[in-house]
């Protein structure tokens, strides 16, 4: 605080500077703010690097600078390539990268020459914010993760892995006291209650990952920053990154009988259009005809076909160069028999379980099985997951259908009934070219109208992907959810996320989001979320144009938009835009949304104006249509 000095008649006075002074004032209000840095190194067998896993939960954009050292001194000097994604030289003296956010924070991954001593950095939060260790740089010691010598492979990841559980263990008791202090306050905070559950539920998928593989996987770098055009590398969470994704059925589509054989005629057709993989509905005998309720898994005579129709259909779209993804239904099962109490638990089929198939926590169906990992779904019984007799027989049923049936990858049916590190066993098993999951619940809303803020909502989408250890994709609810709103109430203005980033899933890891606007469920003749009407084709300027993979809905392929959906893929296509394009988001009013893609690419949604800049980019209108209009960069 500075006083101004009182006028003084005095000249000799008039420059004279104010003494110093301290006044003391009364704390208002503080703050406690908690976060953590976690960094895990392993050496691999047959590698001659390091990789080094670090991650954060600061919010915001953060840079780690760092560099390595040969010896104690702890000398800095820059390490040779590769680098992560979005890495700079600074001053000739470290390197410094921008961490890839997670949802729930931010992470990179490091790969280090193994004669290395130590990983030396620091945290730049801000121009004026930096995080260090007590004023030292932080330093972490390279030598822990070398194979013990004297020892064989198998008998060092042993003692590794025995170590590394011990202390999950033990973190894990930790938190659970700390979580027994908390109800004992008599002030009880439901945020670090909720912290405590969420650091346990984490400690427990490592560990699990521990013991079910002989070596702890670190998920890929998954740069969303990486260049306009990447190397095809193919990812079951990802396919080659271009993927257009078609759903070759609706909610009526079993009726006929013959639905393989209907599909089998348009198979050239959807080929034109430029999609690359096509959805099939659930193959299995079911009790409900659309196919969501499975009863035999090996029996594949369903109300859209025979087994034989099913191999020629899978034939015949392979043969027009699209994947097939099958739709399975992992969570539940119908049953064959009633057990002694008249309650059906009971399987026949060539998987004959019994009731300890069956969660234990769902009184409808009486199971014998441990508590649900995830949430029941009431109408069959839900299929426990931790059963090793269970995950080897699904196992075995989806390596026969890729075998048998030719299926490419898979549509996974209501994934929040169970913990996604069980998908990640599945996916490792079957080897899937392409992978999706349903994870569907709803978003958040305040006495009746959607909050601007999804994060809640997109964050458990998120966690899920984490789970499976980014082996799959998921349908990005969230973002159709804010088209909803967005388009219906004229409030454009909500495609913009706290960030300046698109507000859905694809906002915060694209390359595992899969956009839609419509499907079986939400649309068709079941239309429990329909898409606003007369807005269809906003949503598909939206979605085919952004990063992300999108999905087209059968029923607006054979609708009059099916001219407009093939023009807008094909300008995708044309202008190479993939799972992980950037997105500058240039407007984002009531009226009207905007945007640029991959500089090549620009992009309107609404009534409001929009005409990209006239500049060194020129721009010509390539596409328009009611309230939306796609330009491109002319070479």
């Amino acid at each position: 605080m500075v006083l101004k000095a009182e006028a003084s008649c005095d000249s000799k006075n008039e420059n004279r500077r104010l003494e110093g002074f301290y006044e003391e004032q009364p704390i208002v209000k503080e703050v406690s703010v908690g976060n953590m840095v976690n960094v895990a190194i392993r050496k691999f067998p047959d590698a001659a690097n390091i990789v080094l896993h670090l991650e954060t939960d600061i919010p915001g954009d953060v840079v780690v600078h760092w560099g390595v050292c040969r010896d104690d001194a702890k000398t800095w000097e820059i390490s040779a390539v590769p680098y992560p994604p979005e890495t700079t030289v600074f001053r000739n003296k470290a390197l410094r990268t921008l961490l890839q956010p997670t949802g729930n924070g931010s992470r990179a991954l490091f790969t280090l020459d193994e004669k290395l001593d130590g990983f030396l950095f620091v945290l730049k939060l801000d121009a004026n914010s930096w995080v260090n260790f007590q004023g030292n740089d932080f330093y972490i010691p390279l030598s822990s993760a070398r194979s013990v010598k004297g020892q064989s492979d198998s008998e060092s990841e042993e003692t590794s892995g025995k170590a590394h559980t011990d202390g999950i263990i033990n973190e894990i008791r930790n938190l659970v006291s700390g979580l027994n202090s908390e109800k004992s306050l008599q002030t009880k905070v439901k945020e670090a209650k909720e912290s405590i559950l969420n650091e346990i539920e984490k400690l427990a998928a490592e560990a699990y990952s521990i013991f079910r593989s002989s070596t702890p996987s670190y998920p890929e770098e998954d740069s969303d920053a990486d260049d306009a055009e990447p190397t095809i590398n193919i990812s079951s969470g990802t396919g080659s990154g271009f993927e257009i994704l078609c759903q070759g059925f609706n909610w009526e589509s079993n009726k006929s009988g013959r639905w393989y054989m209907e599909l089998k005629e348009k198979a050239s057709e959807i080929s034109s259009l430029g999609f690359t993989v096509i959805w099939l509905p659930p193959p299995t005998e079911s009790v409900s005809p659309e196919g969501y309720l499975p009863k035999d898994l090996y029996n594949l005579n369903s109300r859209y076909g025979t087994i034989d129709e099913l191999k020629d259909l899978v034939k015949s779209l392979h043969g027009v160069g699209l994947k097939v993804l099958g739709d399975v239904v992992l969570n539940h099962r119908c049953a064959h028999y009633q057990n002694q109490n008249g309650v059906w638990n009971i399987f026949g089929g060539r998987l004959n379980w019994d009731d300890r198939a069956v969660v234990g926590d769902d009184p409808h169906f009486q199971g014998r099985g441990n508590k649900s990992s995830g949430d029941n779904f009431h109408a069959a019984p839900n299929i426990d997951h931790s059963q090793d007799f269970v995950r080897k027989d699904l196992i075995e049923w989806l390596c026969w259908l890729r075998e048998e049936i030719g299926y490419d990858g898979w549509r996974l049916d209501f994934v929040r009934g169970f913990w996604g590190g069980y998908v990640k066993d599945y996916l490792d098993a079957s080897e899937p070219y392409f992978a999706v999951g349903e994870y569907w619940d709803s978003l958040s809303y305040t006495y009746g109208e959607m909050d601007h803020n999804q994060d809640a909502h997109r964050q458990r989408i998120v966690d899920w992907i984490n789970a499976t250890n980014g082996t799959a994709g998921a349908f990005d609810v969230t973002t159709k959810g804010i088209l909803h709103s967005a388009l219906e109430r004229r409030e454009y203005w909500r495609l913009s996320d706290q960030k300046g980033k698109p507000p859905g899933v694809v906002g915060w890891w694209p390359s595992r989001a899969v956009t839609f606007i419509e499907n079986h469920d939400t649309g068709s003749t079941q239309g429990h979320w329909r898409f606003p009407g007369g807005k269809e084709m906003q949503g598909y300027a939206y979605i085919l144009t952004h990063p992300g993979t999108p999905a087209v809905f059968y029923d607006h392929i054979v609708s009059h938009h099916r001219s407009e959906i093939g023009a807008l893929i094909s300008l995708r296509n044309r202008n190479k835009i993939h799972c992980r394009s950037i997105v500058e988001i240039v407007k984002a009013e009531r009226d009207v949304y905007a945007a640029t893609i991959d500089d090549r690419v620009a992009m309107k949604i609404g009534p409001g104006y929009y005409e990209p800049p006239s500049g060194p980019q020129r721009w010509s209108l390539a596409l328009e249509g009611y309230d939306y209009k796609v330009w491109e960069a002319s070479s």
